[in-house]
């Protein structure tokens, strides 16, 4: 399947409240729209997560970013253009997404992605998508297709073709939180 193909089935199956499996610019992420509830509620179930635990969603530029935060610092920026590898960010003030998404604290954690499939997905799809790791909460997350559990397999509505071939390490993303007066604490490296 050609990788607009799979980009235009994929962002179908989003527009319809479904979940996916894809491949990221980390490890293979498990997606879903991030302004529905309902999605959202499927992917903790799916992963047999605690909703207390926050899910990183992954947008396809600055402009998106903003989109999901009421007030970005400046050091947010700094972060994304400095970054030598994906950098997720957790920032305040979360707005515009599903609520059950957005942490108790009122932040969110978001990521700019750059690699190709996943950015073209978030850009064709016009909002942010959850990105959480293929895996049963507890276990290790799905580096390559190859990694990922039939029964994770069995509950979602689309898995892309893209990239199913890779058979090489990859990591999770640096998570770094951001406080409103500029306080940063590295929570992943």
């Amino acid at each position: 399947m050609k990788r607009e193909d799979d980009i235009k089935k994929a962002v179908d199956i989003l527009r319809k409240g479904g979940v996916i499996l894809y491949p990221t610019d980390t490890v293979w992420g498990i997606g879903c729209d991030a302004t529905n509830p309902e999605a959202v509620k499927r992917v903790y179930e799916i992963k047999q997560r605690d909703d207390s635990k926050a899910l990183i969603c992954l947008v396809d530029s600055e402009a998106r970013l903003q989109r999901y935060v009421r007030n970005v610092p400046g050091v947010a920026w700094q972060l994304f253009e400095c970054a030598d590898k994906p950098t997720t960010v957790i920032l305040d003030g979360a707005v515009n997404l599903a609520e059950n998404l957005i942490a108790a604290d009122g932040s969110v954690a978001l990521r700019i992605t750059k690699e190709e499939f996943s950015k073209e997905l978030c850009y064709r799809f016009q909002k942010a998508v959850v990105s959480t790791s293929v895996n049963i909460s507890g276990q290790p997350a799905a580096q390559n297709f190859c990694d990922i559990p039939q029964e994770i397999l069995d509950k979602v509505d689309y898995v892309c073709w893209s990239r199913r071939q890779e058979h090489k390490p990859h990591t999770p993303s640096s998570i770094i939180r951001l406080g409103m007066g500029g306080e940063v604490e590295i929570i992943r490296k």
